[in-house]
């Protein structure tokens, strides 16, 4: 572990400040991800997306690169479990600011008398491991004053029948806490995003949601239930995580945003 006795770097907390800093996106081909992508690279971040799509994955460096014309956009294809891919993409993108960490299924809904180790094991290693294996291969890359981002559920707060595997998978929480701490010496942050429902494809297709019209109306039947009256977009869900790099005092955070879905 690399100890620096200087204080973390003082920078502009606004996400203007990110501009000419290196993120990963580990998921970044498409929803919050890719959302993410094309706000950094909007604001002359350096931005490299993966995914395991190769064409979708294209399509997603394509859509980055017009929100930010000059900033460098880099897509690497890859999947998350995979420790090699995960590796050669970090040596790849070379000395990193902030990593964001998108990436990783839910095993779905489960009564808990159906749960398999194998189950298990697929859907802890989905999400802790996978995220353990990213900082890991970031952390010896990292600049001082970077951040690593993960990402959580609502279900971790309001758990409900038949996702106790899913609600066991927040573990990250505990994980961001305990980076937050090892990483400290280093001048190393590291934060989750607890997400409540958002329109994206993966919650699109959660709810038998299609990108038509007709799939529209399912998205906004949805959210009628919720305190705003509608599911939150992959914009606004990506600022979070702007904020959260941009911000040099953050660190072992938990930040919920949902629309008010928790109440």
């Amino acid at each position: 572990m690399t100890i620096t006795e200087a204080p973390i770097p003082v920078r502009s907390p606004l996400p203007q400040a990110l501009a000419g800093q290196t993120a990963v996106i580990i998921g970044g081909s498409s929803g919050i991800g890719l959302a993410a992508g094309a706000m950094l690279a909007s604001l002359g971040a350096r931005v490299v997306l993966t995914g395991r799509d190769k064409a979708r994955l294209d399509a997603a460096v394509e859509h980055a690169r017009a929100a930010g014309p000059d900033a460098e956009v880099l897509g690497v294809a890859g999947d998350a479990a995979d420790d090699t891919a995960v590796e050669e993409t970090f040596e790849r993108a070379g000395t990193v600011d902030h990593v964001l960490l998108t990436a990783g299924g839910s095993p779905g809904a489960m009564p808990i008398s159906e749960v398999t180790r194998d189950a298990a094991r697929q859907a802890f290693e989905g999400r802790l491991w996978t995220a353990l294996a990213a900082a890991r291969a970031a952390v010896p890359r990292m600049n001082a004053g970077g951040s690593i981002t993960l990402t959580s559920g609502g279900l971790v707060v309001r758990p409900r029948p038949g996702m106790t595997l899913v609600s066991a998978v927040g573990g990250v929480e505990t994980l961001t806490r305990a980076l937050a701490v090892e990483l400290a010496p280093r001048r190393l942050r590291a934060n989750t995003v607890r997400y409540g429902m958002f329109d994206t494809p993966l919650a699109r297709g959660a709810i038998g949601a299609g990108a038509d019209g007709a799939g529209d109306e399912v998205v906004a039947e949805a959210g009628r239930g919720t305190p705003l009256g509608r599911l939150g977009t992959a914009d606004e869900a990506a600022a979070a995580v702007l904020f959260l790099m941009a911000n040099p005092y953050m660190t072992g955070e938990i930040l919920t945003i949902d629309g008010g879905q928790a109440l």
